[in-house]
């Protein structure tokens, strides 16, 4: 068993893809196709303001292999969260990403149009009740009749107006290794956690023997591990997340703080009534209005 560095951290996942061969690695297997080239896109979004969410964005440039062995480039757009949080901030994302001058293709067979994208989430939480660890969500073409239109597509014009999207629970990992993806998303696999230590994994080398890109990503992870710098870095993240838990739990006991309160005054108000008081009286004594504690009686 070897210690690595935790992935799920912002710092360490940004030191683990800034690798550009690692970064082939994992979206390769994303795509299930080779990515014979991969650059890490200058317009890198990162969240330094630690406001009240962590989500880190990293976009890459990738030039994938197809069947015929023609080459195509696509837009990787990459967002990584721990906690839950609202699709409207994944989604202002993806509308900066189409709206920038940048991702339109500027070729002479294609100009003009936008480069198909593909949106990857890593999620530290479960969505809803779905079980697969790997979800891939894609568009398809259908006439009026829901039939699939096949002639012309795939078509620069449609890609450029819709996108793919890989959303990885990273929670429903927990060892299920059936495939490449799973191998490769296995290092961020949270049951292999130290106990007391979430920010190191202890992950069994021996499974990755005779593999040279998951060897070079478990070097990688180790040699993060001992970088004082990003276990400083790992720091600032835990004591982030520990602040947001603490605003969470008195938020939750305020709630409930509160829910008990208005349950004494309605159980209150409902005794003065049962005395045969009005409402009239009730509400000159609590100081309640009438019309809530008409509300309380229906």
């Amino acid at each position: 068993m070897v210690n690595i560095a935790n992935p799920i951290y912002d710092s360490v996942f940004k030191y683990l893809m800034e690798d550009e061969r690692i970064a082939k690695t994992l979206i390769s297997a994303l795509l299930k196709k080779e990515v014979v080239e991969v650059d890490m896109r200058r317009n890198e979004y990162t969240n330094g303001t630690r406001d009240n969410i962590s989500m880190f964005r990293i976009d890459f440039g990738a030039r994938i292999k197809e069947e015929d062995g023609s080459t195509k480039l696509v837009l990787i757009e990459l967002q990584k969260t721990w906690l839950e949080t609202e699709t409207l901030r994944f989604r202002q994302y993806l509308g900066a990403q189409y709206a920038n001058p940048e991702n339109i293709l500027k070729d002479c067979e294609n100009d003009g149009y936008g480069i198909p994208m593909i949106a990857v989430y890593l999620l530290g939480h479960k969505v809803g009740d779905i079980e697969e660890p790997v979800l891939y969500v894609k568009h398809k073409a259908l006439d009026y009749d829901g039939n699939h239109v096949t002639k012309g597509i795939p078509d620069p014009f449609v890609d450029s107006l819709t996108h793919d999207s890989i959303i990885v629970q990273i929670p429903r990992l927990r060892g299920h290794v059936n495939n490449r993806l799973d191998k490769v998303l296995s290092v961020f696999d949270q049951s292999l956690k130290e106990k007391g230590n979430h920010q190191v994994l202890s992950v069994d080398e021996d499974k990755f023997n005779g593999d040279l890109e998951m060897m070079h990503i478990l070097h990688r992870l180790i040699t993060a591990a001992s970088d004082s710098k990003l276990r400083q870095d790992m720091n600032v993240e835990d004591e982030f997340f520990s602040a947001i838990e603490n605003r969470d739990t008195a938020l939750m006991q305020k709630d409930k703080t509160i829910a008990e309160q208005k349950e004494q005054i309605h159980s209150m108000v409902k005794a003065m009534l049962g005395n045969g008081m009005s409402i009239e009286t009730i509400s000159n004594i609590t100081k309640i209005p009438l019309e809530e504690i008409s509300e309380m009686t229906k």
